[in-house]
């Protein structure tokens, strides 16, 4: 007791993994939130998780509409269906939502959904040299953690410098093919 006023220690549990996370606590005594009880504030640090698994959404393959067949095929298609649609009494917004629909109806139809997420993430400089490089570069990792050997991983250290020099060569001819392309 001091004084005359009683004091009441409230708590705030937390896990003992998160006990290095807190920062600061303190007691606001302007705010009473029940009868002889303050509110008590802790402040915490934490890091913000990085999602590294995002959940596959399935899309439409429209880029099988490059093919001129396919393309053709498309094309006919939409038009039928078009024809087929009660256009009239609609406002703009209904209009562009229902011929919308229809197009991806119709590329869904033809040309159909992706499976699973893309395994290869495509670049304006990959070629045949680079794939060579990479692909024996991984050989020489797995056979390095395998053997667990200094003589193997001095081999992928090899590969590695290799694949590296073989990507930058690769990066910048296609730059200077890009150049000449907007010079010309």
């Amino acid at each position: 007791m001091a004084g005359l006023k009683k004091s009441t220690v409230d708590y705030i549990v937390i896990q003992q993994e998160d006990k290095a996370k807190v920062r600061n606590v303190k007691v606001i005594s302007s705010e009473e939130c029940v009868p002889k009880h303050k509110l008590l504030v802790m402040d915490m640090w934490f890091k913000a998780s990085k999602s590294w698994h995002r959940k596959f959404k399935p899309r439409v393959s429209v880029w099988k509409l490059k093919e001129e067949k396919t393309c053709e095929e498309f094309r006919c298609m939409v038009r039928d269906k078009a024809e087929e649609a009660k256009w009239k009494g609609l406002c703009v917004n209904d209009h562009w939502q229902q011929m919308k629909a229809l197009m991806m109806e119709t590329a869904q139809d033809l040309c159909g959904m992706t499976k699973g997420p893309c395994r290869h993430k495509e670049t304006w400089w990959w070629n045949e040299e680079v794939a060579g490089a990479v692909r024996e570069k991984k050989i020489k990792y797995g056979k390095w953690k395998k053997e667990n050997m200094e003589e193997a991983r001095t081999e992928y250290k090899k590969s590695r410098q290799n694949a590296e020099r073989v990507i930058s060569s690769a990066k910048e001819k296609k730059q200077k093919e890009c150049a000449n392309d907007l010079n010309d």
